[in-house]
């Protein structure tokens, strides 16, 4: 069946979600960041995900920039850094993330080709706003969703329903992209045709099941659809 639309998790997919922590680190006056930042991207990226998962498992939802607060600080706090000014300039530019050097050329071809695309992430509404007009992608996006709609965090199942709601298609319409391993799954399991974005060449998950792309960049997903 032919593809309708592609969708696109976001943070660490289109958008560099260690990239608030670098431009901190390269500011003047940040040398005890910049001993650390690697470290303080990742422990950030992780504890953010696993207050998600959690947060889902029980059903206490919270928007995710609390999720995105309560991860940095946990870093900070493993990194030595009681800085106070430093956790709000690092919040701010959460709101600023760079988007991959080949997401707007992939985007504008799958626009070119009459397919849809779409973000479908864990962010909340306001913060994929600000990250999108920040990376000057919005014209190539047809829809921005956000699990706030169902108030629950990826993989669960109500989030992948967004997809179809949104644009009237069946889940192998959807070509699904994602750089996180457990999303990939939980689209694959789902039904849409699933890309992995594996960046750092990790090992495949052993979950409920496997994208059916794995690739190193987004650059030729509009060869996929």
């Amino acid at each position: 069946m032919a593809t309708k639309v592609c969708v696109f998790d976001a943070y660490g997919t289109l958008f560099d979600v260690a990239g608030a922590a670098l431009v901190a680190a390269e500011e003047p006056g940040r040398a005890a960041l910049a001993e650390v930042w690697p470290q303080l991207a990742a422990d950030w990226r992780a504890k953010q995900l696993e207050y998600s998962w959690l947060r889902a498992v029980t059903g206490d939802y919270v928007p995710f920039w609390q999720v995105t607060k309560d991860g940095l600080d946990w870093a900070m706090e493993r990194a030595g850094l009681d800085d106070l000014e430093l956790r709000e300039r690092l919040l701010a530019l959460y709101w600023e993330l760079p988007a991959y050097r080949e997401v707007p050329m992939m985007l504008a071809k799958l626009n070119a080709k009459g397919v849809g695309t779409a973000i479908l992430s864990n962010g909340s509404r306001d913060m994929l706003d600000g990250a999108v007009d920040s990376a000057g992608v919005g014209e190539f996006l047809h829809a921005v969703l956000s699990v706030e709609t169902v108030g629950t965090f990826k993989p669960a199942r109500a989030v992948y329903d967004l997809v179809g709601q949104e644009f009237g298609c069946a889940p192998e319409e959807v070509l699904f992209v994602s750089s996180n391993g457990w999303d990939a799954a939980g689209a694959a399991a789902y039904g849409f045709d699933t890309v992995w974005v594996n960046r750092m060449g990790l090992p495949m998950d052993r979950l409920m099941a496997q994208p059916a792309h794995v690739l190193s960049d987004l650059t030729t997903i509009p060869e996929l659809v």
